[in-house]
């Protein structure tokens, strides 16, 4: 069974200053608007990563899970980590797992050959874990949340290369691990004074809580080709935390050098 991190999403009270800071600090561009979050209260707007994409949403009514989501975690931030399984059969599996482990489905959809299942984030005990599916599954192609295909040429790595894992914060950062690892399927490793689990092109890694914020998505680690124009333009935003760390969206965005 192979789960790839295909999109990362984050929640923002303001869609427009989020995608604003993360297309001009990341060097990344807009690709898909997704008219149907519109039946969860929400807007969106999606950018590639690399091959993968990385999605921002916003409340646009009251009593959105969004918006309860932004209050819990006062304020802008990870959302949903959100997978494509090889096969159905290991979406199944995934899901199995979940009900084995007291993990409600929160949303599940069929669409043709296209089969999305949200598990809970507050049985995931951090955030919302998604494992879609479809006729291709293809990892660096059809991707049915951008309409398919049609946004190969908004792709763009001069600057930030790809996602490398996903941080996921906790008070009991080897509960969180072991309950993410089974039912993911994956086994967890010690990383640190944390802990991961090995996704098909990332990491999940499991770290203590220490910004006050409650469990949740905490950070992203992407890899970088342009460090230098990234943390320019962090500065100018005040994004700057460090050479190593930026702050967008109410989200620590981890830099790497990669090819």
């Amino acid at each position: 069974m192979t789960l790839q991190l295909r999109q990362i999403c984050l929640v923002a009270r303001e869609l427009e200053p989020a995608i604003d800071d993360l297309t001009a600090i990341l060097g990344i561009n807009r690709c898909y608007v997704d008219p149907g979050v519109a039946a969860f209260g929400l807007e969106n707007t999606l950018m590639p990563v690399g091959r993968n994409f990385l999605e921002v949403v916003a409340p646009i009514q009251q009593n959105t899970a969004g918006g309860r989501y932004l209050e819990r975690r006062q304020g802008d931030g990870g959302y949903m980590v959100i997978t494509q399984a090889d096969s159905e059969a290991a979406q199944l599996q995934v899901k199995q797992n979940a009900i084995d482990n007291q993990v409600r489905v929160a949303h599940e959809t069929v669409r043709g050959d296209w089969h999305l299942l949200q598990l809970h984030p507050g049985d995931l005990k951090a955030a919302f874990f998604e494992v879609e599916t479809d006729a291709h599954n293809d990892f660096t192609g059809n991707w049915h949340p951008v309409g398919g295909l049609g946004w190969e040429d908004k792709v763009k790595q001069d600057v930030t290369v790809d996602f490398l894992g996903v941080e996921l914060q906790s008070n009991d950062p080897l509960g969180l691990a072991e309950l993410w690892g089974q039912v993911a399927g994956i086994a967890i490793e010690r990383e640190g004074q944390g802990f991961s689990l090995a996704l098909n092109n990332a990491r999940l890694r499991f770290v203590e809580e220490r910004d006050g914020r409650g469990p949740g998505l905490g950070g992203v680690d992407i890899s970088v080709s342009n460090r230098e124009d990234i943390l320019r333009e962090a500065r100018q935003r005040n994004a700057y935390v460090s050479d190593e760390q930026l702050l967008i969206c109410g989200t620590r965005w981890y830099l790497h050098d990669g090819a």
